[in-house]
């Protein structure tokens, strides 16, 4: 699988240092979704995460309903490749938000996603409390 992301520069230094690590988390945990394995993901969500997906009529609250959800999709996901467009990262204090769009490949199919993440300091690292995954849809375009 190939992957490709660069974070945008934030103002400060440390800024840049939390962006770079939640760019590299990020891209970590998707080249294990790309293989099948959502621990990735599972391993950075806080125990309070919340999780809307296009796929899902309700939000979901907390790690352990975003874990069974996982679940039912373990080795049934594959990406050849995918890239993280224009991630960017906002820092404030204790929180983050990682915005990107999001391309995968699958042999000849590409999917389009608007993501966003909301990250908290949990010292040593950052875990997401909030996930946001939607289709990109440009206006005009049918459902």
């Amino acid at each position: 699988m190939t992957a490709r992301a660069v974070a945008q520069a934030p103002v400060s230094s440390s800024d840049q240092a939390v962006a770079e690590a939640i760019v590299a988390q990020e891209t970590q945990a998707l080249v294990r979704w790309g293989a099948g394995d959502p621990s990735g993901f599972l391993d950075i969500c806080h125990p309070d995460v919340t999780y809307f997906d296009p796929f899902l009529e309700e939000r979901l609250d907390g790690l352990s309903a975003l874990t069974s959800t996982y679940e039912r999709l373990r080795g049934k996901i594959h990406i050849d490749s995918f890239e993280l467009v224009n991630p960017r990262v906002v820092v404030g204090g204790e929180m983050a938000v990682l915005s990107f769009n999001f391309v995968s490949k699958d042999g000849n199919d590409t999917l389009r996603w608007n993501c966003t993440e909301v990250y908290r300091s949990a010292a040593p690292r950052w875990l997401i409390v909030q996930t946001h995954w939607s289709f990109v849809q440009p206006a005009g375009a049918t459902a």
